[in-house]
């Protein structure tokens, strides 16, 4: 049922193909990448993901909006989609953690949104032909003009969009994990046993520095473009390579960085953007997906282990040009594109998806485990 002075929205694709709907976000027009998550919960940990700056979502689950919005499950501090797609949408939340509704957040921070569409037909087109760019408009309501528009945006391929997300100056975190939220209660430990590790932020989760600070970690985080003189400056124990948006073999500084940081071979660990990074700073390359891997019941394993995991990535490692030193740990087994990577004699290793959990499975949080064991060794040897 549509709400009084709800506006009518266009929504177009880069190869012509329009849908109508209502708007349920702010007045307007986005153009970005069209991709789509699975997901049945956790959409506010989608929206404001900073891996999604310059994509508009289509969520396949069909009702959004019913547990609302609240600062608590906010991934970073805004909205960081260029728009959204639903099938229908809720304006009155039912959830006693609900502080506002969907559509009033999206309208807050000036993020267009279209429902009302049949998304199922509209991920089966992506699934198809992949992923494009196309555009959400409530004051373009004609296809062609709108299309001109479209067609105008770049690809996200060869795009660097780090910049537009990463921190502007150097922050240290260490709020970890609510404990009535905590699924694998970790041992507290002194001061004294804090470990010290530096998170480069190319578009990092709150979550993922919760879990590190619960693990016992202080973390130190770093603009993307850091030297790594000043990031070993700080004597890390260990060194995080964080999520983040658009093409990682674009993030030229991220690269030269991590290559300059694994000569001092601290231990490291990275999550997403960072497994790619890290892979590209090993010598291997990375290619676009057709349409990505987004949603939290993505497999991932080898040889007879499987995690249920969260994944959110359009771009992938080609286990081809990893070099003999590095060995594959985990992969995606619906396209057995590479998961999890590690390097055979150092203290090196990185996953594609997202072990942290928000929102998604547990079934990965052994990974923060793993790194703490790897830094605790280096400190003690």
């Amino acid at each position: 049922m549509l709400r009084e002075n709800t506006l009518p929205a266009l929504l177009v694709l880069a190869d012509g193909t329009s849908y109508r709907g209502w708007s349920f976000g702010a007045k307007g027009t986005a153009v970005g990448e069209v991709v789509f998550n699975t997901g049945m919960t956790g959409y506010q940990e989608v929206l404001t993901d900073p891996s999604y700056c310059g994509q508009i979502v289509i969520f396949t689950y069909p009702e959004l909006g019913n547990t609302g919005v609240n600062k608590e499950d906010e991934e970073s501090e805004r909205p960081q989609v260029k728009g959204a797609i639903a099938r229908n949408v809720t304006y009155r939340p039912s959830n006693w953690r609900a502080t506002q509704s969907l559509p009033d957040y999206l309208k807050e921070y000036d993020i267009p949104a279209i429902y009302g569409i049949d998304t199922r037909a509209l991920t089966r087109k992506i699934r198809s032909v992949g992923a494009m760019n196309g555009a959400i408009s409530t004051e373009i309501l004609d296809s062609r003009e709108l299309l001109r528009q479209v067609q105008q945006a770049p690809s996200m391929a060869g795009l660097n969009l780090v910049k537009e997300v990463t921190t502007k100056q150097v922050y240290e975190w260490s709020e970890s994990t609510n404990p009535h939220w905590e699924f694998r209660p970790t041992n507290g430990v002194s001061d004294e046993d804090l470990l010290t590790v530096v998170a480069i932020d190319f578009g990092i989760k709150r979550n993922i520095l919760r879990r590190l600070a619960s693990y016992g970690c202080r973390v130190i985080v770093v603009p993307a473009n850091t030297p790594a003189e000043e990031i070993l400056a700080y004597n890390p124990d260990g060194i995080f390579l964080s999520n983040g948006p658009g093409d990682p073999a674009a993030v030229l500084e991220g690269i030269e960085t991590t290559k300059a940081l694994l000569g001092a071979g601290k231990p490291t660990f990275g999550i997403c953007m960072g497994h790619q990074i890290l892979g590209l700073s090993l010598g291997a390359e990375t290619f676009k997906l057709k349409f990505g891997h987004r949603g939290l019941n993505q497999p991932a394993g080898l040889k007879q282990q499987v995690e249920i995991t969260s994944q959110n990535h359009g771009f992938a490692i080609a286990a081809e040009s990893l070099n003999p030193e590095v060995e594959i740990t985990h992969l995606n087994l619906n396209d057995h594109t590479v998961a999890g990577l590690r390097h055979k004699s150092l203290p090196f290793f990185s996953v594609q998806y997202h072990p942290e959990a928000s929102p998604g499975p547990h079934d990965a949080d052994y990974l923060f485990d793993n790194f703490v064991k790897l830094m605790r060794e280096g400190k003690n040897s």
